[in-house]
């Protein structure tokens, strides 16, 4: 017989479970809602043009806003949780990124930061509820906690699939290959008998670099530096629009079938026997394997011969060309918005507002790399010219580089050249 959990709150309200069934349709979904997160995020910063601090507050706003109607829902209802989950996606990556792009902390820094913050969150979670199972979030104070480890395991899946591509080199499509077979792997363990919620936020948290990496493969321009990886060169709208689409399309088929509300009392309540035991033992102790033959590859495709970060004084050596002739087959508008984020850095410069100056240019910098995609493929020499000269506009700052900021003069030097290549 199918039955849902149910329970009732301190304040008498009874809800049902509110986390959808874990079948191949939630797994389906999840990696739908973790691309997004990838490629929607990066649209959305480039379309408004005010940077990653202000995108994330937008994206914080609205995260409190569809939280909200989640959790005053008695049960679980499609469409506002997986609009929960997309949410989340995009304001777990957009931390991420502000650590590593606004404040340059290093990516093993904030992975092991986000490790920690989980391990409490799970932590408090288990000694107030005496439960970590998604079958089980029948009150608010479990939901809030759910929520919390959704925000936080997209955070850490973000700074851990960033941090495995800036230490392997590895291509986009190449990349998706390790969170995949890390998940077919833990899928295999708990097939075995290996404890259904470890494998679950295991799972739950590499879905997170799996869904990325697919984005940045689609996005990814086709036309790249010699020994660079290249992708379908689909853009980062239109990876969206696509991945968008098909989340409302499988919201849709589930808000109808209800095929993912098959939650059994005993699937919930299933009682560990001796032989049970024994396999969770020998599947933590697979986990364990898993995760040094992961950290022996990564140490490995370390040390092998990969394209990384060009070193800075090869960037001045870019092809030189007249002005305007760099970015004369890019579009209009985004030129115009580049410029004027470089004009409002000089102008802040020349006046002496060195924050106001340095919040442009990361501003510019944020804009400059959303673009990436979709301008180098138009003229890859002209986008090579510009960014070579972007680049110096960045170290005069400090953004990016190792070296401290440089005097207002060479800032303005250098931001001057740049909106002289513009035209």
């Amino acid at each position: 017989m199918t039955t849902t959990t149910e329970a009732r709150t301190r304040n008498g309200r009874l809800m049902l479970n509110k986390v959808p069934e874990v079948t191949v349709w939630f797994w389906v979904i999840k990696i739908l809602c973790t691309t997004v997160g990838e490629s929607f995020a990066d649209w959305i910063n480039m379309k408004l043009g005010v940077g990653l601090v202000n995108t994330a507050w937008i994206f914080t706003g609205v995260f409190v806003v569809v939280l909200a109607v989640q959790l005053r829902l008695k049960r679980y209802v499609p469409f506002p949780y997986w609009l929960t989950v997309v949410v989340v996606s995009v304001t777990g990556t957009l931390y991420t990124d502000i650590l590593t792009d606004q404040l340059n902390v290093p990516l093993w820094i904030s992975s092991a930061v986000f490790s920690v913050l989980l391990a409490v969150v799970f932590g408090v979670w288990w000694l107030r509820e005496r439960t970590l199972s998604i079958h089980s979030v029948t009150t608010l104070p479990r939901e809030s906690f759910y929520w919390l480890a959704v925000l936080v395991t997209f955070a850490l899946g973000t700074a851990t699939g960033d941090w495995t591509l800036e230490l392997t080199g590895w291509s986009p499509g190449a990349s998706v290959l390790l969170p995949l077979g890390l998940i077919a792997a833990i899928t295999l363990l708990w097939k075995f008998g290996a404890n259904p919620v470890l494998s679950f936020w295991l799972a739950y948290i590499l879905t997170r670099p799996l869904g990325a990496n697919i984005g940045d493969w689609l996005a990814s321009p086709k036309v790249a530096q010699p020994g660079e990886p290249t992708g379908l060169a689909l853009g980062t709208f239109t990876t969206s629009l696509i991945f968008l689409g098909l989340i409302l399309a499988t919201v849709v088929y589930l808000t109808v079938t209800r095929s993912d509300v098959t939650e059994t009392y005993e699937a919930a309540h299933t009682a560990h026997t001796t032989g049970d035991r024994r396999k969770e033992r020998v599947g933590l102790a697979g986990f364990a394997l898993l995760a040094v033959a992961t950290t022996g590859l990564l140490i490995w495709a370390h040390g092998q011969p990969h394209t990384g970060p060009a070193p800075e004084e090869d960037n001045t050596s870019a092809v030189q060309m007249a002005p305007g002739e760099a970015v004369k087959k890019f579009p209009p508008a985004k030129v115009a918005a580049l410029k004027a984020l470089a004009s409002t850095s000089l102008k802040d410069a020349r006046s002496g507002d060195a924050k106001g100056a340095h919040t442009a240019a990361q501003s510019l910098r944020d804009l400059w790399d959303a673009d990436q995609a979709s301008l180098e493929p138009l003229d890859e020499t002209g986008w090579t010219s510009i960014d070579a000269q972007m680049d110096k506009v960045l170290g005069t700052f400090g953004i990016d580089h190792s070296n401290p900021p440089m005097p207002p003069a060479q800032q303005e030097k250098e931001l001057s050249a740049l909106l002289t290549d513009m035209g």
